[in-house]
């Protein structure tokens, strides 16, 4: 089974009125945590969309007008996507998206590659995420008293990795950090059953 480990920025939470300004995602092996493939890109938005940009999203993630303008068309974002996802043989049944907010991720994703085009290629339409996976584990832990309950810890991304003594993403926040951040907190969460560490598995 593989993960689509995925992260995106934006010039604005409004899908409406927003765009993709980079997007990455790195193919990992769900049960070893080996990385099969990646891709990372900045996407270009005519001037005009950069004008409706929400400025509090730019604070957070540092793009400017010049970055994006140099950026890769949408169109050739969605080729890459889809090149790298068929060299890969991504498809639903043996593949899933793994994200922080794939709720905001999946939404903006289809910007660039339609839903339509997602079901012709059968690719996953599982899209699951790191909160809930603390959520029910955090739960059955809090049941016997081996932690606090995640109402009480918190559960954005940085307050996960906080409950697992990680490190907060860096900032300001770009695609590929928040993957390789997200895939360090779903390894302390969840983990990679068959990983090997130092010559051995990761479980006996």
């Amino acid at each position: 089974m593989l993960g689509i480990f995925l992260d995106s920025e934006t010039n604005g939470l409004n899908l409406y009125r927003h765009k993709v300004i980079e997007i990455a995602l790195k193919i990992l092996d769900v049960e070893t945590g080996e990385c099969k493939d990646q891709y990372d890109s900045i996407v270009f938005q005519t001037y005009d969309d950069w004008q409706q940009s929400d400025l509090d999203s730019l604070q957070i993630n540092g793009f400017d007008w010049d970055q994006v303008s140099y950026g890769n068309k949408p169109e050739t974002v969605a080729q890459n996507i889809q090149d790298c996802f068929s060299r890969n043989s991504i498809q639903r049944g043996s593949s899933v998206f793994i994200c922080q907010n794939p709720s905001f991720d999946r939404a903006f994703f289809s910007q660039l590659i339609s839903p339509e085009t997602q079901e012709k290629l059968l690719w996953p339409y599982h899209w699951l995420d790191l909160a809930s996976m603390h959520w029910a584990i955090s739960i059955q832990q809090a049941k016997q008293q081996k932690s606090l309950w995640p109402w009480e810890t918190g559960f954005s991304k940085d307050k996960i990795a906080k409950t697992y003594q990680l490190p907060s993403e860096k900032k300001p926040h770009r695609a590929m950090n928040g993957v390789d951040h997200l895939i360090l907190c779903y390894e302390a969460v969840v983990g990679f059953p068959k990983k090997i560490v130092a010559g051995n598995s990761q479980n006996p």
